[in-house]
């Protein structure tokens, strides 16, 4: 699947606006990640813990995102953004949405 932050596909012309796809992916922290985060935080440096968490709740979300564009027929999306947003304490929720197209051949 085409992935394209903007609105158009370089190019390529697109056929056919299929609509809104998205996926999500809600992952909550675990105890031994979060022990070891504090303790990097009294000394300093890269949480990679949380960055590991936070990488794979995208590409979970992308995958997502892809099997509601695949179902769709769409070549690609275009207009794709990320958000995310704690949900609960020590949860945190990852949304990727965009717009799936079909290009022309």
């Amino acid at each position: 699947m085409l992935h394209s932050t903007i609105d158009y596909v370089p190019n390529k012309e697109i056929a056919d606006v299929l609509g809104v796809v998205r996926g999500t992916s809600v992952r909550a922290k675990w105890f031994g990640a979060d022990f070891l985060s504090g303790l990097k935080n009294m000394v300093g440096g890269e949480l990679t813990q949380y960055m590991n968490l936070l990488s794979e709740a995208r590409e979970k979300a992308m995958e997502r995102m892809d099997k509601d564009a695949e179902e769709l027929g769409a070549d690609a999306i275009i207009g794709m953004r990320f958000m995310t947003s704690q949900i609960a304490q020590g949860a945190a929720e990852i949304l990727v949405f965009g717009t799936a197209i079909k290009l022309k051949k």
